[in-house]
C-alpha cells in the first residue's frame, strides 16, 4: 500500500477539531496574559514568575502524571482536563471584572492551567498512536495537520483576537479561552475508544514512573529528542519573558502590534509544519532536525539585533518555521518507535524535561534583562540554541533514526507487552542497534 492510499480515520477529524478550538483559545490567552500582567506590574522578575508558574507542574508531577495516564482511560483524561480548565478560568475573569487582579493570582491560575495541560497533552500524545496503529506515515501526516491547525489558530487568529478582546475588557479574553476549553471537551468526549495494552502485573505508581524515565535516558535517540525541547525551552522562555517589554520599549510596538508580531512567528510555524514531511524525505529526519535547530538559533540572533518591527517579525517567522518543522518530525518519530504501554510515561518524561527547563529560562530572561539590557536575554538564547544543535547532532542522526524505526517495525507485538518487558516489572532497556545503511 502506498502512503497516498492510507487514510486517516474519521475519529482523527474530531481530535483535530478539538485541538484547533482549544489552540484558538490558547492563542487568545498567549497574547492577553503578558499584557494583563503588564497592567499589574512592569517588574521583569514578576513577569517571569507568572511565565514560570505555568511550567512548574511538569517539574513537580511530570513523570507521575505520565504513569497515571498509562493507567487511566486516555480519552476521559483529556475531556476532564479541558472541563476543569474551562471552570478554572472563571476565577481570573471575575477578578479582572472586579479589578482585583494580582501577580499571585495570575501565577496560581497559570500553575493550575499548566497542571491541566500536563494531563491533557500527555493523554493526547498517547492516544494518537493508538488511534493510528503506530503507522509512521499516518503519524507524520496527522502531526503535520495538528501542528498546522494549532499554529494557525494559536498564532494567526488567536493573538490578534486576544489583543482586541483585551481592549473590550480584561475579563473578555479569559472567558474566550474558557469557552474554547469547553468546546474542546465536548468534541473529545465523542472520540472513539481505542484498545490499549494493560500491564499484567500491578506495579506501584513510582516504579512505573521510573520505568518510563529509564526508557528515555537509556536510549540516545529518545534522549536527544528530549534534550532538543529542553534546551530550547530555556532559550525560548528567556525570550518570551521579555518579548512584550522588548516590543514595547525597543521596537515601539503597541498592544495590537504585539499581537501581529506573534502572528509573524505563527506564519513561519505554519510553513514549517507544512514542509516538515518534505524535509524529512529529502534530508532524512535526523538531518532535518539538526537543520531546524540551527535555523532557530540564527533566527533568535537576528531578533536580538533587529532594528525595527519588520526585521523582528521576519526573524520570528524564520524561528517559527524551524519550530513548526521540529514539532512535526520529533513527536511523530517518538510515537512511531515507543511501545504503546510506555507511551504516556515516555511522552511525560520527555515533556517534563522540556517544561522543567522552562522556569530556568524565564528567570534567566528576567535576570539578564534586569542586570544588563533588554536584548541580552535574546543573545543568550541564541547562543544556547546553537550550542544545543552541536551537542544533539550525533544523538538524532539519520542512522539512529533508521535503526529505531527498523527495530520498532520488527518488534514482537508492535509495542504490546511481552514476557519480561517493563509492563511485567523488569527495568526497560534501550533497543539494540541494527545494522542499516546510513543516508
Amino acid at each position: 500500500m502506498t502512503s497516498d492510499a492510507r487514510q486517516l480515520p474519521t475519529g482523527f477529524g474530531r481530535l483535530w477539531g478539538a485541538q484547533t478550538v482549544s489552540s484558538l483559545g490558547d492563542g487568545v490567552l498567549h497574547a492577553a496574559l503578558p499584557l494583563l500582567a503588564l497592567t499589574v506590574t512592569r517588574d521583569p522578575m514578576a513577569l517571569a514568575i507568572v511565565t514560570a508558574a505555568g511550567t512548574l507542574p511538569w517539574l513537580l508531577f511530570g513523570i507521575l502524571g505520565g504513569a497515571l495516564v498509562d493507567r487511566w482511560d486516555r480519552r476521559r483524561t483529556m475531556w476532564v482536563a479541558d472541563t476543569a480548565r474551562a471552570m478554572l478560568l472563571a476565577i481570573p475573569a471575575a477578578a479582572a471584572a472586579l479589578d482585583v487582579l494580582s501577580v499571585p493570582l495570575l501565577a496560581a491560575v497559570a500553575f493550575l492551567l499548566g497542571l491541566g495541560g500536563l494531563f491533557f497533552d500527555t493523554a493526547a500524545t498517547a492516544y494518537l498512536p493508538d488511534l493510528l496503529r503506530r503507522d509512521p506515515v499516518l503519524l507524520e501526516r496527522a502531526n503535520a495537520r495538528l501542528r498546522g491547525a494549532q499554529t494557525a489558530a494559536s498564532g494567526f487568529a488567536g493573538p490578534p483576537a486576544g489583543s482586541v478582546l483585551l481592549v473590550l475588557g480584561r475579563a473578555v479574553p479569559l472567558l474566550a479561552d474558557a469557552l474554547s476549553f469547553a468546546l474542546s471537551a465536548l468534541l473529545v468526549r465523542s472520540l472513539p475508544a481505542v484498545p490499549r495494552p494493560v500491564p499484567v502485573m500491578r506495579e506501584s505508581l513510582t516504579r512505573q514512573a521510573r520505568a518510563g524515565a529509564s526508557y528515555v535516558f537509556r536510549d540516545r535517540l529518545l534522549l536527544g529528542l528530549a534534550l532538543r525541547p529542553a534546551v530550547g525551552n530555556v532559550a525560548f522562555l528567556a525570550v518570551e519573558t521579555v518579548l512584550a517589554l522588548f516590543a514595547h520599549d525597543r521596537l515601539g510596538i503597541g498592544v495590537v502590534g504585539f499581537g501581529l508580531l506573534l502572528t509573524a512567528e505563527a506564519s513561519g510555524g505554519l510553513l514549517g509544519a507544512g514542509i516538515a514531511s518534505l524535509l524529512g524525505r529529502r534530508l532524512g529526519t535526523g538531518t532535518a532536525l539538526i537543520c531546524t535547530a540551527a535555523v532557530e538559533g540564527l533566527a533568535i540572533l537576528g531578533l536580538a539585533a533587529a532594528p525595527d518591527p519588520y526585521v523582528a517579525g521576519l526573524a520570528l517567522a524564520v524561528c517559527g518555521a524551524g519550530m513548526g518543522a521540529t514539532m512535526v518530525l520529533g513527536p511523530s518519530l517518538r510515537q512511531a518507535i515507543v511501545p504503546a504501554h510506555l507511551m504516556g510515561r515516555v511522552a511525560a518524561t520527555s515533556r517534563m524535561l522540556a517544561m522543567c527547563a522552562a522556569p530556568f529560562g524565564a528567570f534567566l530572561g528576567g535576570w539578564l534583562a534586569t542586570a544588563y539590557d533588554i536584548r541580552t536575554p535574546l543573545y543568550a538564547a541564541a547562543g544556547l540554541l546553537l550550542a544545543m544543535t552541536a551537542v544533539t547532532a550525533s544523538m538524532t542522526s539519520n542512522r539512529r533514526v533508521e535503526t529505531a524505526l527498523l527495530n520498532a517495525a520488527t518488534a514482537p507485538g508492535r509495542g504490546r507487552p511481552e514476557p519480561g518487558d517493563p509492563a511485567r516489572g523488569s527495568v526497560p532497556k534501550s533497543p539494540q542497534p541494527a545494522e542499516v545503511p546510513a543516508r
